[in-house]
């Protein structure tokens, strides 16, 4: 086992390095990871700071609104170019982690497409990242098996889910890799394996490199990924429009830009899907620090709320009206085993969430579960006779921005807050130890889910916002209720769990995003440091027992300059 492999003024890597993992991490492989760092990371680090642009203005009073220098793009007629015989049809679609056995049961699921996750339910440690693109690539040369502590095997069936692959988001960094002495972009690491390797296989086996886009704020994000898929297909000798991606609409920003996304991607787009979860984080998180922003308990925010309506309509009329697939939402849903009324009751909201996806327009729909295929498969072939619903172009609707920005209403509660904090402190242990999708309450829940969590408890802290029953939440409450929490917790799984697992690590790591005074933009970034400081005792001392460290003083970012969009229509 090699600990450093280097390459002179290109790349290293900062990390053990079994024998196995050379079948990726190959010269070629690495050599492909330079040239995308070199061409992109720098436009990376500028869209980047046009979010920070884009946030201070908010906070400043500026509201979201349809660009004014795209509008031609928004009323021309256009489409995008047309997808693959294997993405035309997209009813159901199942998720997971790179994880093997996970990897083999979702491609025999049943579902149309399976989108294979690097990001939200993937932590990402080296041995997860790496051995995760060794199951991708053995699952695409149909090599891939498992065989279970009880000796029983997985394997492929000959009809499988085709492969969508999610990279993670532009915010994130790979500290494994450098390049140039500066950690990788995590998402051209992701996208740059997994291509390299992969892509003419895919090919050659009737189908393609598709992909999931995440967090995406802009047209500008997605037009430096198609930059990025144009780059790579000459790189390798693939024709252009080979890569097809799926842009998931998954913060309140990007609703504003749903046309010019589909655009700049247009050779390239697979159609976009209502990222229901994250995008309740980021309109949280968005409007954070202005007055009277205020959201309900998480429970209370439907998908039947006025702003949550509009923003999934919106998104299948405007990729309907372009020739794309608008996909539904996640049902987290996991059958429950041992109570049958209680399965009973969470298979009836997963059909009628289905239902609404269906009549509204939605192409598929999202599953987290394999005992889920069956269930939105009935409702949606029971409700679309035809492949997809791209006739439905929902002239009907009519959509404002007050709309989309309308703050649902509703109530804080005592039972809210509890469930924030548990399902939080839950989520993080899990995460720590390996396990972005963690089994909770009955639903597979995955990073979207703790954003949501500590959002709230940090906005509702720091504004002392009025429960249901006429109390402020205040810090000594927080702190009363997190501690009861804890010990309910600790009775749960046991002391002995609690001892090996990585609950203290998390808890403190919980309670510094509730209540330090900066709001950390995304969980995964202090976490993943976490897992790289190998326990650090100053990132595992127990709420009580360390000081809460003083807040960075971040420098309010200069107004940028928005630039024009130049197009063509076509």
């Amino acid at each position: 086992m090699r600990n450093l492999t280097e390459h002179p003024l290109a790349w290293s890597i900062q990390a053990p390095q079994p024998t196995a993992y050379n079948s990726i991490l190959t010269p070629g492989a690495l050599q492909f990871l330079t040239e995308l760092q070199r061409r992109f990371n720098q436009a990376r680090k500028i869209v980047l700071m046009e979010r920070a642009t884009i946030q201070h203005q908010i906070n400043h009073g500026w509201k979201p609104q349809f660009l004014p220098e795209t509008a031609a793009i928004r009323n021309s007629k256009w489409t995008v170019a047309p997808v693959p015989a294997d993405l035309r049809d997209r009813r159901v679609e199942i998720t997971g982690p790179v994880e093997r056995k996970m990897i083999i049961n979702a491609l025999n699921s049943g579902a149309s497409i399976f989108m294979a996750d690097f990001e939200d339910s993937h932590t990402p440690t080296w041995d997860n990242t790496i051995q995760g693109q060794i199951n991708l690539k053995d699952a695409i040369n149909r090599t891939i098996s498992y065989v279970n502590e009880n000796g029983k095997e997985y394997r492929l069936q000959e009809k499988v889910a085709t492969l969508m692959v999610r990279p993670r988001g532009w915010h994130l960094t790979e500290k494994h890799i450098l390049i140039d002495g500066e950690p990788a972009s995590a998402s051209l690491v992701d996208f740059g394996l997994y291509f390299y390797h992969n892509a003419k296989t895919l090919i050659e086996n009737g189908t393609g490199p598709y992909f999931y886009l995440p967090k995406m704020e802009s047209y500008k994000e997605a037009r430096l990924w198609n930059d990025v898929f144009v780059f790579a297909q000459d790189y390798c000798g693939i024709p252009q429009g080979t890569i097809k991606a799926t842009v998931l609409v998954e913060t309140i920003l990007a609703t504003f830009q749903l046309h010019e996304i589909l655009w700049v991607l247009s050779d390239h787009s697979a159609g976009m899907n209502c990222g229901r979860w994250d995008y309740i984080f980021s309109f949280i998180k968005k409007f954070r620090n202005i007055p009277g922003h205020i959201f309900p308990d998480r429970s209370q925010v439907t998908m039947t709320v006025p702003c949550m309506r509009a923003y999934t309509q919106l998104v299948i009329q405007t990729c309907h009206q372009r020739g794309a697939h608008a996909i539904g939402g996640m049902a987290a849903q996991i059958p429950i085993k041992n109570n049958a009324k209680a399965n009973e009751i969470a298979l009836e909201k997963v059909k009628a969430d289905k239902l609404r996806e269906v009549t509204d327009g939605h192409d598929g729909t999202w599953v987290a579960h394999p005992g889920l295929v069956p269930v939105a498969l009935e409702i949606f072939n029971t409700h679309m006779a035809t492949p997809n619903q791209l006739h439905r172009t929902r002239e009907d609707f009519y959509c404002t921005e007050a709309t989309l920005l309308h703050i649902p209403e509703g109530t804080i509660t005592e039972e809210g807050i509890r469930t924030n904090i548990s399902v939080g402190i839950l989520y993080m242990e899990s995460w720590l130890r390996g396990n972005g999708a963690a089994a909770i309450n009955n639903l597979m829940e995955d990073a979207a889910t703790a954003e949501i969590c500590r959002t709230q408890l940090w906005q509702w802290l720091h504004e002392e916002s009025q429960l249901a029953d006429g109390r402020l939440f205040n810090q000594a409450l927080y702190e009363d209720w997190r501690d009861e929490e804890i010990e309910k917790i600790r009775q749960t799984v046991g002391s002995l769990q609690y001892q090996q697992g990585q609950f203290v690590q998390a808890i403190c790591l919980f309670n510094r995003l509730v209540v330090n005074e900066a709001f950390e933009e995304f969980l995964t970034i202090p976490a993943y440091d976490a897992i790289l400081s190998n326990n650090d005792k100053k990132v595992c001392q127990e709420p009580g027992e360390a000081e809460v460290s003083e807040p960075e003083k971040v420098q309010e970012p200069e107004i940028a300059h928005s630039h024009d969009m130049h197009y063509t229509t076509h």
